[in-house]
């Protein structure tokens, strides 16, 4: 059972950073950013930040979430020829297998996108997946001292982890990275639940942060925490239950 105090507090922490990304105009479309993982003004800066790491550099597999902010990550790494894992969004059809040596050099821009990645991706199934090298993920808000992160509510980079470290595709040494704006850096003691998962690298458009004192990454999915709600909306979720458990 949730601590719907902890609920609360997370949720106070995400509507001030969209409130002030907004106000700012440091956010980027597709607005509002409220409810979103929020674009912002400078995405491939910090996506360019994120790329001069070794981390970045030694991945062959990086997954990368679906949203606007890590668009450009997508592409670069694809450019670079990294395989590219990318989750559906809401993870409704599983993931998807971006090859570059299979993908024209003229398309890694569109193939970026969301409609791209589905014109020229491959759905794989998670048991099939090549290891993944670096996973990145989208915040709301992160705090760089222990790497503690906010994403929109819903759970998704945390299933999508649970996944491949269930499957043994991620494991605890796996990096995980986020890009967000400077505004989303926060001095908060984010409350943490056993699924959450926090981030070894913070890029922002003028550096990179490491976590001095990170948080153990879960492992596993937490079934206890998964609803009826949540299987019915991710049939993928079900399958796994079906066969794991």
């Amino acid at each position: 059972m949730r601590d719907p105090l902890v609920i609360k507090r997370k949720q106070e922490i995400r509507e001030r950073i969209w409130d002030l990304l907004e106000r700012s105009g440091a956010a980027a479309f597709p607005r509002p950013v409220r409810g979103r993982i929020p674009n912002f003004v400078g995405a491939d800066e910090a996506c360019a930040k994120l790329r001069a790491t070794e981390e970045w550099s030694a991945a062959k597999t990086v997954k990368i979430n679906p949203d606007a902010p890590q668009r450009p990550c997508r592409e670069r790494a694809l450019a670079e020829g990294k395989l590219v894992i990318m989750p559906t969004p809401r993870i409704r059809e599983g993931f998807l297998l971006l090859d570059p040596r299979r993908i024209p050099r003229g398309l890694y821009r569109e193939v970026s996108t969301i409609s791209g990645a589905f014109r020229w991706g491959v759905k794989i199934d998670p048991r099939e997946m090549p290891k993944v090298d670096l996973v990145i993920i989208g915040s709301v808000a992160v705090n760089p001292a222990d790497g503690a992160r906010l994403g929109k509510s819903h759970g998704y980079a945390e299933l999508e982890w649970g996944i491949a470290t269930a499957l043994g595709k991620a494991s605890e040494e796996t990096p995980v990275a986020t890009t967000v704006h400077e505004l989303q850096l926060v001095d908060d003691e984010i409350p943490t639940e056993p699924f959450d998962l926090p981030v070894d690298i913070i890029a922002t458009r003028s550096a990179v942060l490491k976590p001095a004192h990170r948080r153990p990454k879960p492992r596993g999915i937490l079934w206890d925490y998964i609803t009826d709600d949540m299987l019915a909306e991710i049939p993928l979720l079900s399958t796994l239950k079906h066969i794991y458990l």
